[in-house]
């Protein structure tokens, strides 16, 4: 069994990996031992969410070394510091799946050599390590690879490139939840029931 580590931080932005957790929790639902989360955080003490949620980790940032992804939710916080979790997404990209925290990736150079998304442009232009402009896109979820990028405001196009990107469903499946999820429509959930 892989682990995906969410990476906690105080203000972490609550709404950009709850579709991704609760999906995780479905594939298990239905008898996938394939992946467990793993909530962690620098040093394995208590967060406080940008909501106001206060959060007590799995552990600390130690033994992250199996990993089959590493997500890193967005938050008030990623202009400076986080050096150890940049340094292990730096090393983790190379085998696994990084996905998020734009401005993070941003000042660790991750973004300067690969397709990206973020909030915008200019978000990214405040780290001085980012030289990565050119290969910016304009889209709602960028995958490149291992690497997963989303702005903040698109959480749910987020997690379904990231269960692409780690195949935690089959395509039909996926197709199915995105199309409930974005539309609401009954017959996307009757797909779901049917798999």
């Amino acid at each position: 069994m892989k682990t995906i580590a969410l990476y906690a931080t105080d203000t972490m932005a609550d709404w950009e990996y709850g579709y991704l957790v609760a999906g995780i929790a479905m594939a298990r639902a239905q008898g996938s031992d394939r992946y467990q989360l793993r909530v962690v955080s620098d040093g394995g003490g208590e967060v406080t969410t940008l909501g106001g949620i206060r959060l007590l980790p799995d552990g600390d940032l130690t033994g992250l070394d199996d990993l089959a992804a590493l997500i890193l939710p967005g938050g008030d916080t990623w202009g400076d510091g986080h050096a150890r979790i940049l340094d292990s997404a730096v090393d983790l990209l190379k085998r696994g799946a990084i996905c998020g925290a734009t401005l993070g990736l941003a000042r660790a150079g991750v973004l300067n050599a690969r397709p990206h998304t973020s909030n915008a442009p200019e978000f990214l232009s405040q780290a001085t390590e980012y030289t990565g402009s050119a290969l910016y896109r304009d889209e709602r979820a960028v995958a490149d690879g291992t690497l997963v990028t989303a702005p903040g405001t698109a959480p749910l196009e987020f997690t379904k490139a990231l269960f692409e990107t780690l195949e935690v469903f089959p395509q039909p499946v996926v197709d199915a939840w995105y199309g409930l999820y974005s539309t609401g429509e009954r017959k996307y959930f009757d797909q779901l029931q049917g798999q």
